[in-house]
């Protein structure tokens, strides 16, 4: 079964990024050889992908079968307008060939592959498609990274009820930053009497990077 996992969000900007690199680190330290792909990037002006550069980074320092690797390795479609992919392309169809030319080049120097998306699960990538379809598309598992403000019960059901409308497994981790110091009492409460694991990104991710290797053994990941 091919490893790999995709890193999506309840919005943008909510720390996709932040824990595909704390995921590769970890993975690498279990001794995995790690890739990455950011599938598209929106916001790159004159050669300057502030995400797909940080992976790329990462991604060599971490795998020396990847020190010929270039930045399209990583990000095989870039925008320069910071928006939503179908409309920073200018209404273009996605091209899904090149995203998975460059998912396979990836997996055939890697154990495992982080596949990251691009905002949240309903960000349209061209007329026909939204984020969560790519998902669907490449069939595989999601890790949907939530934040920890005033509204992430709201916001991370609503993605939850998405990824589970269209039957794909799912675990949650939250990337709590320094000034959401309420959602101990005020969100994560809730979670719990839910019976809902509350795993962070600075805390446990550990046990989420365990958590999505276990998927690959078991028919799914277990979600809210």
């Amino acid at each position: 079964m091919k490893k790999r996992i995709f890193i999506t969000a309840t919005n943008t900007n909510i720390g996709k990024t932040y824990t595909t690199l704390a995921l590769m680190d970890t993975f690498a330290q279990k001794g995995l050889q790690v890739g990455v792909v950011k599938l598209i990037e929106t916001g790159v002006v004159d050669g300057n992908y502030p995400d797909g550069a940080l992976l790329l980074k990462k991604l060599q320092q971490l795998n020396s079968k990847a020190a010929s690797f270039d930045i399209e390795d990583i990000v095989p479609i870039a925008y320069e307008l910071p928006a939503a992919p179908y409309i920073a392309s200018g209404g273009e169809m996605l091209d899904f060939t090149k995203l998975s030319a460059a998912i396979e080049k990836m997996e055939s120097i890697s154990d495992i592959v982080l596949i990251e998306g691009a905002g949240g699960l309903m960000v349209p990538v061209d007329y026909s498609f939204m984020m969560i379809d790519v998902i669907s598309f490449f069939s595989t598992n999601a890790l949907l990274v939530t934040h920890c403000a005033l509204g992430c019960i709201n916001d991370t059901l609503l993605s939850l009820q998405a990824l589970q409308d269209r039957n794909i497994p799912s675990l949650t981790v939250f990337n709590c930053r320094e000034d959401d110091e309420a959602f101990a009492h005020v969100s994560a409460p809730y979670f719990s009497k839910k019976g809902f694991e509350v795993l962070k990104v600075d805390e446990d991710i550990a046990t989420v990077a365990e958590r999505i290797l276990d998927s690959f053994k078991e028919p799914t990941i277990v979600s809210l």
